[in-house]
């Protein structure tokens, strides 16, 4: 995953600064997510497991806003703007879109506030299926970013 937003960086990266820090948290986001995959519940030496979920749940919680309110929207205009049969590819893509981040609230839902032992005997088995929803999330977004963007690139002027 991490190798993917480096080449969705080097593809995108300063094509618009709003995308620019997007990519950024994702990669961010990225790395969390394989500190949490790899961390030790009982160890007292790292950082507290519980912690490292509350982390990570709010750094998804917030990319994932920022791709709707934000990212989306912007990409939606742009296909409007252009009328070039982006809007429509759009319109198939962010439902699917939509049914990933109600995977993504449903894992913070479980995770977020309180972790007991029953839930921590699930953990890595749920981050292995959230592992791949983000993986699946992400490369709908960069199709999305291909597609209603790069191609108008030099008429969006930053």
């Amino acid at each position: 995953m991490l190798e993917q937003v480096n080449t969705a960086k080097e593809r995108w990266g300063g094509v618009h600064k709003m995308i620019d820090s997007w990519l950024n948290e994702r990669q961010a986001l990225i790395v969390q997510f394989c500190h949490l995959s790899t961390a030790k519940p009982l160890c007292h030496e790292e950082t507290p497991l519980a912690e490292l979920l509350q982390n990570f749940c709010q750094g998804m919680m917030d990319y994932c806003s920022a791709g709707h309110f934000e990212i989306y929207e912007r990409l939606m205009v742009e296909a409007r703007e252009y009328a070039d049969g982006g809007l429509e590819f759009a319109q198939q893509v962010v439902p699917n879109l939509d049914k990933l981040t109600t995977q993504c609230v449903d894992f913070n839902d479980s995770y977020d506030r309180s972790c007991d032992l029953e839930q921590l005997t699930k953990l890595s088995e749920d981050l292995s299926r959230l592992g791949e929803v983000l993986e699946e999330r992400f490369q709908l977004e960069d199709q999305l970013i291909e597609r209603l963007h790069t191609a108008h690139r030099e008429l969006v002027a930053e």
